[in-house]
């Protein structure tokens, strides 16, 4: 039998060289298929966890979506849409080909490469989470991996995995608000029985673009924006939400209450922050007294040169975001394909804004954490004065499932990250 092959570019890799699995059009969940869509958003969260794999025709490799993926191990290819309708039966997934076959294939379930460090060389890593099970499977990597210290989630992601619709219940009033956050609350404190002794949680408080929100909620309208990533999100949005303060009041309270001393185990931390006065600002909306944490989200250029500001006025933390930095350095959307050769997460100038904001971190006492893909990470390490680093759960796993040193090279596909390993996006 002839088998078609049909090329793309791979957004998210995978541990595996070969995925096998049937096409889903539906967009509903089907376990172990391999979905088949235009484009990945957060109403299709529950259909893209029960899939093998993802075939779309937009995206970039550092999406949202596209990095609940890379936590998960699933890989996700991208095509030409006019090849989408053709993907039908039983495909397979090359990570290794960047290719798709159609047809019944010979699969491979050989270790892809992941050019990287070993795990003994990055210091301190918050594993970044989807959900508790990502906390249990990065548990149970044998040997233990005991550098996690830490697991970074997003409340998005505990709202899609929960099926919590955020604005719909913020919009209701302070009694919705404060169901929402007690209902948040219960999941961390889920969460937290799942930490080994000496690990933390930690939680990037509601960042919803205008685009997503439209797309997982009921009954509120939503303003369209012409560009909703450099919109009313992260903590602009915090900052005007009238009843946010009321639901963050009733998350700390709830989980205060629930863990007792082991609440001091779950931190936050600030989406999408640019300067000293939204930060300053958001402290006080929220209630937080001088002496209570709450950590930066860097994600920024003007976020790097407010880093020293952050931490003088006493973030606890500092996190890096370098997928929205590379984006904001180099003007190129990162879910745009059509400027991936632009998207260069080892490009000169962010690599300045990266060590500009370990540094003044550093010079402070302040921890600050640095995001690297897998393919970045040899590079970081060896440009960066870091030892604290943000991984996903997938990428870690094999990485700690390799063992040893792998050699570090300029990734082929699009640039500044690996296009082979478990995970792009």
């Amino acid at each position: 039998m002839h088998l078609r092959e049909i090329t793309g570019v791979l957004l998210v890799g995978s541990p595996s060289t070969s995925v096998s699995g049937l096409c889903n059009h539906t967009g509903r969940p089907v376990e172990g298929s391999v979905l088949v869509v235009e484009a990945l958003g957060p109403e299709l969260y529950d259909t893209i966890v029960a899939s093998a794999a993802v075939i779309c025709s937009s995206g970039g490799r550092t999406g949202h979506m596209e990095s609940l993926c890379r936590s998960r191990g699933i890989p996700v290819l991208r095509v030409a849409q006019s090849e989408l309708a053709g993907m039908t039966g039983l495909v397979t997934v090359r990570t290794d080909r960047q290719s798709v076959t159609l047809g019944e294939a010979d699969t491979l379930v050989r270790a892809a490469q992941l050019p990287a460090v070993a795990i003994g060389d990055l210091g301190s890593i918050c594993v970044v989470i989807a959900d508790a099970t990502d906390i249990q499977s990065t548990n149970a990597i044998a040997p233990r991996v005991e550098q996690v210290t830490s697991f970074f989630i997003r409340e998005e992601f505990v709202c899609l995995s929960t099926g919590l619709r955020p604005l719909d219940l913020l919009r209701e009033g302070v009694e919705g608000a404060e169901g929402y956050g007690v209902a948040i609350a219960a999941e961390l404190c889920s969460f937290v029985k799942e930490l080994l002794p000496g690990q933390r949680l930690v939680m990037r408080l509601l960042d919803l673009r205008s685009d997503d929100a439209a797309r997982i909620t009921d009954v509120v309208d939503v303003d369209h924006e012409p560009n909703p990533e450099l919109g009313l999100h992260g903590a602009r949005w915090l900052l005007q939400e009238p009843h946010y303060p009321r639901a963050f009041q009733a998350l700390r309270a709830h989980v205060r209450e629930r863990l007792g001393p082991e609440a001091d185990r779950v931190s936050f931390a600030v989406p999408f922050i640019n300067d000293l006065d939204e930060y300053l600002g958001l402290r006080q909306r929220l209630g937080l007294s001088d002496d209570e944490p709450l950590s930066v989200f860097v994600e920024t250029p003007a976020a790097v040169h407010s880093t020293a500001e952050f931490c003088a006025a006493g973030a606890s933390e500092i996190f890096v975001g370098t997928k929205d930095l590379t984006q904001f350095y180099l003007a190129a959307d990162r879910g745009n394909h059509l400027v991936a050769d632009s998207y260069q997460t080892r490009h000169p100038a962010v690599m300045a804004g990266l060590r500009q904001a370990v540094v003044a971190g550093r010079s402070a006492g302040v921890p600050v954490h640095v995001f690297t893909l897998g393919g970045d990470a040899a590079h970081y390490l060896g440009q960066l004065p870091a030892d604290r680093f943000m991984m996903c759960t997938a990428e870690l796993a094999q990485l700690a499932q390799q063992g040893g040193r792998l050699a570090d090279h300029q990734d082929r596909g699009e640039h500044g990250a690996c296009c082979c390993g478990p995970h792009a996006g």
